[in-house]
């Protein structure tokens, strides 16, 4: 299946001075390509007489048998490797220099430079892991909070892969039945199949809709809530981030129109982080550079999964901005009444707020200045996306954009099969949106791509994995 059965290596850990390096060797001449640059403690060449699963001590020597470093050579045998095929792990001291010299003799002596992702495709086509176990392995590497780690660990160990495995498996019973019947009815009776295959249909659907309905939650938890902090100047926006950040990363001033463009930070609150936009003050202006950055500030709070809306709490003329006030309707925004420490001035209250936006509308009073509201600001976050707890449930979640297209794609098929039940239509109707219902489920564990899918996916890993 579209596989290239070169030796391939790449270094596996991060190219910053370190403790140790590891460059991963895999493939058929994994071992013999290594022992033309290892020499043991006695002076002996090949690795070929070690055990598999065991670490050597030795040196990596160029081809004038000059030594480039002592190292602890790990060897793993087909199949009981990563990528089943024959893995040759070299672990040396972590520099730059050093690592870099030792993948180039790899590469002199019959090993090509390893794809972005290579080792785990490799591990996926020889069909040691699936393609939900792939894609877990990334989230792994990437994962940004305790969540998202936890959730991959699930589907690394099989969660949703056996989920799916499950649903595949009956709805291709219910196929094969069907199409026994149809060639051999003498055999097959199909009274009141209908009625028994509508029962089981019903459960699939459900199964599929849950695992959807895991999908919004589990993907802002694992990539974090797109969050746009709007305001007018000097409301206090770039001081909200820095807050939030822990350190300065918005220049602040008293000078209005500081901000001029889109600034973007991660920032973790607990268990779950949200990737904050400080974006420039919204205001009228004929600034060409400013107006600029208003107009992009409307557009990323249009599309933005929560809306931080910063009010001067001494601005007298804050129920004049319409433009905001059309910004935030219909989206999910947390409202903080800011600079609360200079009460000799204050002028807007929390029923002004009220009055103008409603009593649904989550209400914050703030100081930049003491931090007030930042605990109240990660609470109400938590009740509006997490129901009230930052402890999510212990099942898997979908946190994957092309594994729930391939859901959702799962789930019309079998409401077409509802469907085709209800009108009374004959069997055979139901086998085709059945066998595109398994299908679709294919493409989440990898039985049903294409070479081009494959590829696309791979690409997002680093080099090494």
């Amino acid at each position: 299946m579209f596989f290239k059965e070169d030796t391939i290596c790449a270094i596996a850990t991060a190219m910053i001075d370190a403790g140790i390096g590891i460059i991963r060797v895999s493939g058929e001449k994994a071992i013999d390509i290594v022992s033309k640059i290892y020499i043991d403690a006695k002076g002996n060449y090949s690795l070929k007489k070690y055990e598999s699963h065991t670490i050597n001590y030795g040196f990596i020597v160029d081809n004038k048998k000059t030594q480039i470093d002592e190292v602890m050579v790990s060897i793993m045998k087909a199949p009981r490797s990563y990528t089943k095929e024959d893995v040759v792990e070299i672990n040396t001291h972590g520099g730059r220099i050093v690592m870099e010299t030792i993948l180039n003799l790899l590469i002199t002596n019959g090993c090509r430079l390893a794809e972005p992702g290579e080792f785990t495709k490799r591990a996926f086509l020889n069909g040691r892991i699936d393609l939900t176990r792939a894609e877990a392995v990334m989230d792994i590497i990437s994962a940004q909070n305790t969540f998202a780690m936890k959730n991959s660990e699930l589907q690394l160990g099989g969660a949703l892969f056996n989920k799916i495995e499950s649903l595949r498996k009956e709805i291709l019973y219910e196929m094969a039945f069907i199409e026994s019947a149809i060639d051999d009815p003498e055999n097959y009776d199909l009274t009141g199949y209908d009625e028994r295959l509508s029962k089981k249909n019903k459960a699939w659907i459900e199964s599929i809709q849950k695992l959807i309905n895991s999908s919004d939650e589990g993907i802002i938890r694992k990539d974090g809530i797109k969050t746009v902090i709007i305001g007018k100047p000097n409301a206090g926006k770039s001081s909200l981030l820095n807050k939030l950040a822990g350190e300065e990363k918005a220049i602040v001033t008293e000078i209005e129109g500081t901000t001029r463009d889109v600034i973007e930070e991660t920032v973790r609150l607990g268990d779950f982080v949200l990737r904050v936009m400080d974006t420039a003050g919204i205001r009228d202006t004929d600034d060409k550079v400013e107006k600029i950055g208003v107009e992009r500030a409307v557009k990323y709070a249009k599309n933005a999964d929560l809306i931080l809306y910063i009010i001067d709490s001494t601005d007298k003329s804050f129920s004049e901005d319409f433009r905001i006030k059309e910004i935030v309707e219909n989206n999910h925004v947390i409202i903080l009444l800011n600079k609360n420490d200079i009460s000799e001035n204050i002028s807007v209250l929390e029923k002004d707020i009220f009055d103008l936006y409603g009593n649904d509308v989550p209400v914050i009073k703030t100081s930049m200045i003491d931090e007030t509201g930042i605990d109240e600001l990660k609470n109400i976050i938590t009740d509006m996306f997490f129901d009230g707890s930052i402890n999510p449930k212990e099942e898997v979640y979908i946190t994957n954009i092309r594994q729930k297209e391939a859901l959702i794609n799962t789930y019309d098929s079998l409401k077409k099969v509802e469907e085709s039940i209800d009108a009374g239509l004959s069997e055979d109707f139901y086998s085709i949106d059945l066998m595109n219902a398994y299908a679709f489920l294919g493409e989440i564990i990898g039985q049903e791509v294409d070479e081009d899918l494959v590829e696309e996916i791979f690409s997002k890993f680093c080099m090494g994995k």
